[in-house]
This record gives structure tokens, sequence and C-alpha cells, in this order.
């Protein structure tokens, strides 16, 4: 059984994926985590912001690993696919209305500190993405401008893909962005 920190921690993310920032709610949060607000202020004493910057850093940490997972024993191609393929799992399994906790954060233009964490997020999956590249030998500068490309069109396509009820924009991204990477990659190991 989790604690109330990681409980308001797991509810936070879930809330942020569903609705954003702004329209998650203090009292959506306490309820959701099944946490007193005195619990809330004896974990976070800034409150909500600073659960949702916690949640924020927690996320991006755990996807970090998902995507460090994914490129390791793969080609990049491979690994964009099984990451676009988890993306794909995600939103029909939700049935659409879970996105992005970090792409929601991105979006708190109110909340430095939340969009700070999620700028974090975004560098560390860029710098994972970055090494896998420069690991199958793509110079260190054309890998980070492609680890950043890839990370944008994955997220774009995610955010398409809950406006539109559809995985077509993932697919249409998990199409492009192999065909990229088989390009980039064709005459390395």
């Amino acid at each position: 059984m989790t604690g109330p920190r990681e409980r308001m921690i797991t509810s936070a993310i879930h809330l942020v994926c569903e609705r954003g920032v702004s329209a998650t709610g203090l009292a959506d949060l306490l309820s959701r985590s099944k946490s007193s607000r005195n619990s809330l202020y004896q974990h976070f004493p800034a409150g909500k912001s600073q659960l949702i910057e916690t949640a924020v850093r927690a996320a991006g940490t755990s996807m970090n690993v998902d995507l460090g997972a994914a490129m390791a024993d793969a080609t990049p191609a491979e690994g964009v696919g099984l990451i676009v393929d988890d993306w794909k799992r995600r939103l029909t399994t939700s049935e659409y209305t879970r996105g992005c906790p970090v792409m929601g954060a991105a979006l708190a233009e109110s909340e430095l500190a939340v969009q700070d964490a999620a700028a974090d997020a975004f560098e560390q999956w860029r710098d994972t993405f970055a090494s896998a590249f420069a690991g199958r030998g793509l110079p260190l500068d054309r890998a980070g401008a492609l680890a950043g490309f890839v990370v944008s069109a994955i997220e774009g396509a995610i955010v398409q893909c809950r406006a539109k009820k559809s995985t077509v924009p993932l697919d249409d991204a998990r199409s492009e962005l192999i065909l990229l990477l088989d390009t980039h990659f064709r005459e390395r190991p």
C-alpha cells in the first residue's frame, strides 16, 4: 500500500494527463488521492504547485527510464517504434482521455516551477535519445538535433491523437520517424 505522499503524486500525474495543470483543482487532487489538506501541506509545504512540480519530475524521470529501456537493445527505429506503440496503447486504453503529463505541465505558463520541470523532462528525453543515436555512430551534434526532433514529433502526435480521438497522427509520426532514422543509420552499425 502506498502512503499519502505517493498517492498524491500519482493522482497529480493522472489529473495533469487528463486535464492539464490549470484545470486540476486542489479538491480533485485531495479527493482522487484520498488525502487530507493537512497531509498535502505536510508533504508539500508550498501546496498544489509543489505537488504538481514533484509529480511532473517523477513522471518525466519514469518516462525517461522507459525511453532508455526501449532504446537500449534496439536499433533507433525499433526503439522509437516501441515508444510510439506504447503511447498508442496508453491513448486507446484511456479512450484518449490521458495524454502526456509533461506536455500538460509545459503549457502551465502561470506556474514557472512546473514549466521548468517540464523543460527538464524534455531535456532528459532528448539526452536519452541523443545518447542512443550517438552510440550508433551519429555525430553528437546531429544526434542532439535528431533527438529533439523525435521528442517534438512524438509529443505533437500525442496531442493530435487526443484531439482527433484517433491514433493516425502517431501512426504517421511512427512511419516518418522510422524512415528518417533508417536513413540516418543505414550505413552505421
